[in-house]
């Protein structure tokens, strides 16, 4: 049954001078009897995730069940550099406020009002800083793709997590897209290699696979697993691919496009049968795992999958910076670990 997201409109006492929210947010006793134990925090207002996320666990879907947590609290930023990202904080501010959700002046200010945090910054390159605050805070968190815009950021992160003794985890929805469950539990017998896609335009401030082309290369650990041992790149300005050879000698590859339709799946080889991913299945598998962990504490992606994820892309773009030649994984993780 869906719930009046008015319910949950969250009250403020304003501290401070001129009207602006002071270092305490005091949240209603109507609020915090319903939150409790479960208020999200969101950081970054410059992806359309902050509103489809806030959407769903504030009103749930009929027939999702997302164990009572709902987005309390944002921070806004957030890209200021890149447009594409940054132009869009006015309009999601004003939208995740019709939501019911308080719209705060710094990420201190959102850590001392909520229980767990969404990190969804599109801008990869401020995870890092922004995380090591959730994590100071010690608050559980999720850090929506990419974990962060360098395989050194990505390592530091997962570092400073266990230094802190905070549980983390990063992912794609495409990693929950539909067909993906019954080859995860052997429909197919073993997966003997796969062809995945998506969409891969490039953005000036990244890597060039880590602002979009992530969503194939997790469609494809996903179902590949780990033990990529090295990464060849054939790039034109049109198309990506990129073949993964893994230490059992199975292939996988990832076609990125930039021209004609766009789209997301793949073909799985499998022991008993070859078959095609389905489509992009929303937002609702992801947000389910998501408060799972958050109520257990239990990441679903281990690390180690998603800095072999964040190695293969940067082992790509290197490859491409050398004319396609073949570059070993573990190369690129031990020079990530030495800068």
């Amino acid at each position: 049954m869906k719930t009046d997201r008015r319910s949950f409109i969250i009250k403020t006492s304003v501290v401070g001078i001129g009207g602006t929210l002071g270092p305490h947010i005091v949240f209603s006793q109507e609020t915090l009897s319903v939150a409790k134990g479960k208020r999200i925090g969101i950081i970054g207002l410059d992806t359309s995730h902050c509103i489809h996320f806030t959407e769903a666990l504030n009103d749930p879907p009929d027939g999702w069940d997302f164990l009572g947590y709902k987005v309390v609290a944002a921070y806004p930023y957030g890209s200021r550099e890149i447009e594409s990202s940054a132009s869009r904080i006015p309009e999601y501010t004003e939208e995740i406020q019709k939501l019911g959700v308080t719209v705060v002046d710094s990420i201190e200010q959102l850590l001392e009002a909520v229980d767990v945090v969404l990190l969804e910054t599109n801008d990869g390159r401020l995870h890092r800083e922004q995380a090591m605050l959730v994590l100071k805070a010690g608050k559980r968190m999720f850090i929506d793709k990419p974990v962060a815009a360098s395989l050194s950021d990505a390592i530091a992160i997962y570092e400073a997590a266990d230094r802190y003794g905070v549980p983390i985890w990063s992912s794609s929805s495409l990693r929950y897209m539909h067909g993906m469950e019954a080859i995860l539990k052997g429909d197919i017998g073993n997966v003997l290699g796969a062809d995945t896609y998506s969409p891969a335009p490039i953005e000036k401030t990244h890597p060039d696979l880590f602002w979009y082309g992530i969503h194939g290369v997790e469609i494809l650990f996903t179902v590949m697993g780990t033990g990529c041992r090295q990464v060849v790149r054939v790039f034109t300005e049109d198309t990506d691919v990129v073949v993964g050879t893994w230490q059992d000698d199975r292939i996988g590859t990832f076609r990125g496009i930039r021209q004609g339709p766009h789209g997301y799946g793949g073909t799985v080889f499998g022991e008993k049968e070859i078959r095609q991913l389905g489509e992009f299945a929303g937002y609702q598998p992801l947000l389910l795992q998501i408060v799972r962990f958050f109520d257990t504490g239990k990441p679903p992606v281990r690390k180690e999958e998603t800095l072999e994820i964040i190695a293969f892309m940067e082992a790509a773009d290197e490859s491409k910076a050398r004319d396609g030649a073949s570059v070993r994984i573990d190369s690129v993780m031990e020079k990530a670990k030495s800068s």
